[in-house]
């Protein structure tokens, strides 16, 4: 059995994260996927809409999801520690290392493949981008 494990915000939730979703699923048997804590996304993407228990709940909710944890506020290494992936899928708009992060895995002794996941390309597949439209229709009123 080959776990994956993906991560991310998944703040207004979108059709790119449930691609996200479904190709990191077709990576292994069972998909684990890691949602962010609310207050250790503040700096990279800003302070969510959605509250960190209801976007576990939407992402537990979505078929290629066999299970949905939140995040460690401290290490998120520990994290991976407790899951033991075989694969950690990563997104295409995701900022890790991937080399950095094979390295600190190696260094925990994780043998774990990581894969990063390919962008579906629409007009609106991001959080930010729903948000602006949302705004900018909100203003031409």
């Amino acid at each position: 059995m080959v776990r994956v494990m993906a991560s991310g915000v998944f703040d207004i939730l979108h059709y790119g994260h449930l691609y996200y979703l479904q190709e990191a699923k077709k990576l292994g048997d069972e998909l684990v996927v890691v949602v962010a804590r609310d207050s250790t996304v503040g700096g990279r993407k800003g302070e969510p809409v959605m509250p960190e228990e209801l976007r576990a709940k939407m992402i537990q909710g979505l078929k290629p999801v066999d299970r949905c944890v939140l995040g460690r506020e401290d290490d998120p290494y520990k994290t991976v520690e407790e899951i033991k992936p075989d694969i950690i899928a990563l997104g295409y708009d995701q900022k890790h290392d991937e080399e950095a992060l094979k390295k600190e895995l190696s260094r925990r002794g994780l043998e774990v493949k990581v894969a990063r996941i390919g962008k579906y390309d629409h007009d609106i597949d991001g959080t930010r981008k729903i948000i602006e439209r949302i705004s900018r229709r909100r203003t031409e009123r």
